[in-house]
């Protein structure tokens, strides 16, 4: 019965996730606010507002930052090893020299910093503020950069795909109530699924780190999954990886603050944090290899098989 309170409730928090965003949105633009400034700032946050809302929940509820915390870093090496590796099995997957350069070297340094932060096996409310404070930074670095990029009128196909993701402008009270349901949907579908996540964790006598680790990580990761997929159909190689990239800095810096700041507390997670990296340095070595930088169809069978072998691993260890 959990396992089906889970999945719906990740399905609902998903959901809501999306009309959250698509109403805040419309709401930001009846402010008349500038698309290429929500698409930097609501949309790029609406792909972790799951993972943000379960760790909250999860803080709230429990009091323990295990699940919110394993949420954080499974949603990383989940994104890395199964939503690249499957998206590249599907089609090769182009790597911008940017990607190479910049972003993928921004993932390796957020994942540094969480290790940090953990490897004294807990995780204190200064760690939470500080991540928080890392996330803003984060988000005001990529607006001045674009807003530089715009004024200057060049690299049109960046900015034209950030307003892409922005919906056309919609009427003020439509716009709330989506922002209302959404709201309300994503509170109440992480209240369940937190408390359903519990349940399962304590009938298998496995801990909530490693249920955050796998169910609730692979479940909120889907939506990166369903986006890339298409991205890389679409040829948007750029948006494909973007979207990861921008998801994993996000976990690190938003999504781990909150049990920090809500629940700072003991947590043993110095394993998969060192999992995390080797992952995201194994992007960057794969995504470099040849002349062509790409992701082959066998690159992405390694980093899938690296998924899989890491799910077993977690509940063989048990």
């Amino acid at each position: 019965m959990h396992f089906g309170i889970i999945i719906a409730s990740l399905a609902v928090l998903v959901w809501s996730a999306d009309r959250f965003v698509f109403g805040a949105s419309g709401l930001a633009r009846n402010l008349g606010i500038s698309p290429l400034i929500i698409g930097l700032t609501i949309v790029a946050m609406g792909s972790s507002a799951p993972e943000m809302m379960a760790a909250a929940q999860a803080s709230l509820n429990d009091g323990t930052p295990d699940l919110g915390v394993g949420n954080a870093i499974g949603s990383n090496i989940t994104n890395i090893l199964m939503v690249l590796g499957i998206t590249a099995l599907i089609k090769p997957m182009l790597v911008g020299s940017s990607t190479m350069k910049q972003e993928i070297p921004m993932v390796l340094i957020a994942s540094i910093i969480g290790a940090y932060f953990l490897f004294n096996g807990e995780i204190t409310k200064i760690e939470g503020y500080i991540l928080l404070f890392a996330f803003f930074a984060t988000i005001s670095f990529l607006t001045f950069n674009a807003l530089r990029h715009q004024r200057l009128g060049d690299d049109p196909d960046m900015l034209k795909d950030i307003e892409s993701e922005v919906p056309d402008k919609m009427p003020l009270y439509l716009a709330l109530i989506w922002l209302t349901v959404g709201i309300v949907l994503l509170i109440v579908s992480a209240d369940y699924l937190v408390n359903s996540a519990k349940e399962v964790a304590i009938h298998f006598g496995v801990s909530q780190l490693v249920i955050g680790l796998t169910i609730v990580a692979i479940g909120t990761s889907l939506p990166e999954l369903a986006a890339s997929v298409a991205g890389v159909l679409k040829g948007e190689n750029d948006l494909a990886i973007g979207n990861i990239i921008g998801s994993n800095i996000f976990n690190i810096f938003a999504v781990m603050s909150l049990p920090g700041i809500l629940a700072p507390g003991v947590i043993d997670a110095n394993r998969d944090t060192l999992v995390m990296i080797a992952a995201t340095l194994l992007l960057w070595v794969l995504a470099g290899i040849g002349k062509t930088r790409s992701i082959s169809r066998i690159e992405g069978g390694l980093l899938f098989a690296g998924f899989i072998a890491y799910q077993v691993f977690l509940f063989v260890s048990v």
